[in-house]
């Protein structure tokens, strides 16, 4: 048995092509252009890579984008001013502040200080709490990602038992809460499973849906897998390097042994990566929409 490649990357050009048609649309009915800015603090280099191809991307899709770097030193106070001015630029639907910020800045009040109608990354606790009630405006990214990978492979969700094996705040609790709400590719019998608890592997054997998002390079094994079940996993773990210099990437599944057991599986790279961007865009057209009254 080889399992059938789930290819987040094909399935966010698909998304990106349906995105440009509709921002494409909004423009010629509506005179509107969805507008994201994104922050970035410093020089961390996986942000400025994450910062500059989500402003690549929304440039491509025919979105208004800005992209404001500041250096390293930045105060709160002058970030809070940042965030509070781009709150009241009507040209901007989406506020995306890059994590991790320096030392000296409180990453939760600057995150509080977002409007929640802009918070496109879907960590405000409004938008936290209208997606534990069903009611979301906006998903957060990584999680709608894993969602629309579901959906568009046809998998079945409704009364499937779904297994997620971490709990942060980013994938774990959020892809638990979307997956059990009474919904479209959701429905389903949800366990969360994290450092503390007991026999994790009996609880994964028992998935028809197997979410990994632990943080560790190939954790989870086949033998730890239903046969048959479909695999997502998340992670991004540097292994070490090619001889071109080339960073090796695993994820936290055993890939090869997890493809002779289960029937479809997220390769790394080129899984649920390219899904978080993709739907950052997403939610900015979304909010777009909910700003301009735009059905």
């Amino acid at each position: 048995m080889s399992a059938k490649i789930l290819s987040g990357k094909d399935i966010a050009k698909q998304i990106r092509a349906e995105l440009a048609e509709e921002i494409a649309q909004m423009k010629a009915d509506h005179d509107v252009v969805p507008g994201l800015a994104t922050v970035l603090v410093g020089e961390n280099p996986a942000s400025v890579s994450y910062v500059t191809s989500k402003n690549r991307t929304s440039k491509k899709l025919g979105m208004h984008s800005e992209q404001i770097n500041l250096p390293a030193d930045t105060t709160e106070e002058a970030l809070l001013e940042l965030i509070h001015k781009l709150n009241n630029d009507p040209k901007i639907d989406g506020i995306l502040v890059q994590l991790p910020l320096p030392k000296d800045v409180d990453e939760s009040k600057v995150l509080m200080a977002i409007d929640p109608g802009k918070d496109v990354d879907g960590f405000h606790p409004v938008n936290v709490g209208k997606m534990v009630v069903g009611e979301a405006d906006f998903l957060p990214c990584t999680p709608a990602g894993i969602k629309q990978i579901l959906i568009r492979s046809g998998v079945e969700t409704s009364g499937a038992e779904v297994c997620v094996v971490g709990r942060s705040n980013i994938v774990g609790k959020p892809i638990a809460n979307i997956l059990l709400q009474k919904a479209e590719g959701a429905n389903a019998t949800v366990t969360l499973v994290h450092t503390r608890t007991k026999d994790v592997p009996a609880h994964c054997k028992r998935a028809d849906i197997l979410i990994v998002a632990a943080g560790v390079p190939k954790y989870v094994k086949g033998d730890w897998i239903k046969p048959g079940a479909v695999v997502i996993d998340v992670g991004v773990n540097r292994t070490g390097t090619t001889e071109s210099g080339k960073a090796k990437l695993a994820g936290d599944v055993d890939f090869d042994e997890a493809v002779e057991v289960a029937s479809a599986i997220t390769p790394v790279p080129g899984g649920v990566g390219p899904m978080t961007i993709t739907m950052l865009m997403v939610n900015t057209v979304k909010a777009a929409k909910i700003h301009h009254c735009i059905d």
